[in-house]
């Protein structure tokens, strides 16, 4: 009697250790509690060459003449990120997700975005695009790649370079660009919560070494 007693506290035991490991890392994140922002950026012809055309997504139309459009504005921790929040905050609607497409490339992205990443911002999704729009407009986009009337390939870090050289309050540190594919994939620019460029957290600052990515022109 004794030893199955001792089985079932056992058994209970390992089933509220399964529960535990089973239950995501995103069910501790909170809405509101984070370090700092990620800002990334990414190269419209770049991702219409990965994904986008596949897609037929909108942004791929050259009539757009996308160049950097905001990928995200992502609230991170020192290491690692919040993400899924719960928000007792609304959802954004079409036409807020539709007046983000100018920098965001698609309403689809900008509900995304909101999705996953605005909801841990603690702000209300008018109050998050609102943030974003700030955000995008402080950091100054190279106009040189725009330039471009051919594919090239190029090391990565020029593309750092060229952010540092139209920035000056821009450090190394506060910049990280990374690849995907053969590709220079974004720009990722890290910023404190009142939006002031800060040093990024050693998860982030991971740069792309390649010295032959490839760089689309703008379509």
């Amino acid at each position: 009697m004794a030893h199955m007693k001792i089985g079932k506290i056992k058994m209970h035991r390992l089933f509220a250790l399964l529960g535990l490991m089973a239950t995501p890392l995103s069910a501790q994140d909170r809405a509101g509690e984070f370090d700092y922002y990620v800002m990334s950026l990414s190269w419209s012809a770049n991702w219409c060459a990965l994904e986008g055309d596949a897609r037929n997504s909108p942004q791929c139309d050259p009539a757009a003449e996308f160049g950097w459009i905001l990928h995200g504005l992502w609230p991170q921790y020192e290491r690692g990120y919040p993400a899924d929040c719960a928000t007792s905050e609304r959802p954004p609607s079409r036409s807020d997700t539709a007046a983000m497409a100018d920098i965001m490339g698609t309403s689809g992205l900008a509900w995304h975005q909101w999705r996953k990443h605005g909801v841990c911002s603690g702000l209300s999704s008018d109050d998050y695009y609102a943030l974003s729009r700030e955000a995008y407009a402080r950091i100054t986009r190279p106009d040189v790649f725009r330039a471009l009337n051919r594919e090239v390939t190029l090391p990565a870090s020029l593309i750092e370079e060229a952010f540092l050289e139209e920035n000056p309050t821009l450090e190394a540190d506060q910049i990280t660009i990374t690849c995907k594919s053969g590709y220079i994939q974004e720009a990722r620019i890290c910023l404190t919560r009142d939006l002031d460029f800060r040093d990024c957290g050693q998860d982030v600052i991971r740069d792309c070494s390649m010295t032959d990515a490839q760089f689309d022109p703008m379509r």
